[in-house]
């Protein structure tokens, strides 16, 4: 299987680079860090000479995130032990940058080829691997499987599209399920997935989702929402939309909706924070039709007058404007499938408005909705009709904002439950 994967892989690659190289340029700073994706790290590779080094692999923000919670819960317990995280995109690069101490190693995930994966192994030298949340790679598996490497998932969840996916290639991946270590989940339902999958039983431990715990961290470098709305001449009363995480196709159908929900209430001023904020100049094109004044953050100065809406083309800055909002609408939810995660926003006690797709949040949107947390819409008409029910009604908005806030502070304690049962798998396979 080893030998057949890596010689598909390679043409399935350069068949792919056109796409790949173009996302590469379209998210910028692909210079830095580009050798990295072959495996070449350079210069680090005698900084970590005789280091015994944990990694740890986040493919995005998300996920970044999340490494960046646990090793400041395992450093304490794990004396003598070095520090390296891989992701794969810029954003997940970003963030780690702004939050991780500078004796932490950053680097990018080398592409899937075994080659590139030899040369990234011999450089990095690890004593044992952490995914978080469940990214699996053959070749990352195949080589720590023949250097004699643990491999432990931290944060798994498996949504029922990548569990099936998983299945029906189970000659492929039941190995490398099987071959792990240990394995962190969210939940029993997660447990039984990873147990279908080749995981045994007794290394799977239900240790929570860390994402609960992770929007409460205050952010080093937090922008004053409110200021900024304020130069913006938007009143600390007026009512304000953010629309976090937006998709393609939902920044467009939010803003022509603004105009009708303004007849109503004439202040409204909405904030858009795409998923990728590279998408900005697509987004800022199809807003011209709607005719509506937008500025941009990233261009501040130049921002019309009284603008209408606000485009947050920049990155780490979404929770502080959950803070300011009036309603939340998660994106991914309406025009795109598997939804975005809401805990955030649920967190900052916001009424919270989601589309019918959320499949990849489907645990935490269950636990919102049996709270009466959070609300449903199934289309743009029942969109376009609840927003202007909850803008108009506090009590129901402090009602959906303290049962969400309620969901979170109930599953908090996760990032300490995970660091204290991998901090003690890692201690004993120090011993």
């Amino acid at each position: 299987m080893q030998l057949f994967y890596n010689i598909l892989f390679p043409v399935f690659f350069l068949l792919s680079a056109p796409y790949y190289f173009w996302k590469l340029l379209r998210r910028g700073n692909w210079r830095e860090g580009f050798g990295q994706r072959f495996g070449g790290y350079g210069e680090l590779k005698q900084k970590l000479s005789g280091k015994k080094v944990l990694w740890l692999h986040a493919v995005s923000v998300g996920e970044a995130n999340l490494s960046v919670q646990l090793i400041e819960k395992l450093r304490s317990s794990l004396e003598g032990w070095t520090f390296v995280v891989s992701t794969t995109t810029t954003t997940g690069m970003g963030e780690l940058a702004r939050k991780l101490p500078p004796d932490v190693h950053r680097v990018y995930y080398p592409v899937d080829w075994l080659p590139f994966v030899r040369r990234a192994f011999r450089a990095l030298n690890p004593a044992a691997i952490v995914l978080v949340e469940a990214e699996i790679w053959p070749n990352l598996f195949w080589q720590a499987r023949s250097a004699g490497v643990p491999i432990h998932l931290v944060n798994a969840r498996l949504s029922e599209k990548s569990y099936r996916g998983y299945r029906r290639f189970g000659f492929l991946f039941r190995p490398l399920f099987g071959a792990l270590q240990t394995a962190g989940v969210h939940n029993e339902a997660d447990a039984k997935r990873l147990a279908e999958l080749g995981t045994e039983s007794k290394a799977i431990a239900v240790t929570g989702n860390m994402k609960f715990d992770g929007a409460f961290e205050a952010e080093a470098d937090a922008v004053d929402a409110r200021a900024l709305l304020r130069k913006l001449g938007v009143a600390d009363n007026a009512p304000v939309l953010v629309a976090g995480s937006t998709f393609d196709g939902e920044e467009i159908l939010l803003a022509e909706l603004l105009p009708k929900w303004r007849e109503t209430f004439p202040d409204l001023f909405l904030v858009l924070v795409p998923r990728h904020f590279e998408r900005a100049g697509a987004v800022l094109d199809q807003l011209k039709s709607t005719k509506l004044k937008v500025a941009r953050r990233t261009a501040m100065e130049a921002a019309p007058e009284n603008p209408d809406v606000l485009l947050v083309d920049s990155t780490g800055e979404l929770k502080s404007f959950f803070a300011v909002a009036t309603v939340v609408f998660m994106g991914k939810s309406l025009t795109a499938q598997g939804g975005q995660n809401p805990i955030e926003p649920a967190a900052a006690a916001r009424a919270i408005v989601f589309g019918p797709f959320m499949q990849n949040f489907r645990a935490v949107v269950g636990e919102l909705l049996a709270a009466k947390g959070a609300v449903q819409v199934m289309d743009e008409t029942e969109l376009a009709g609840e927003i202007p029910v909850l803008l108009e009604d506090l009590e129901q908005r402090e009602a959906l904002g303290a049962a969400a806030l309620g969901v979170v502070l109930a599953n908090k304690g996760a990032s300490q439950r995970t660091a204290d049962w991998l901090g003690q798998t890692l201690r004993a396979l120090a011993k």
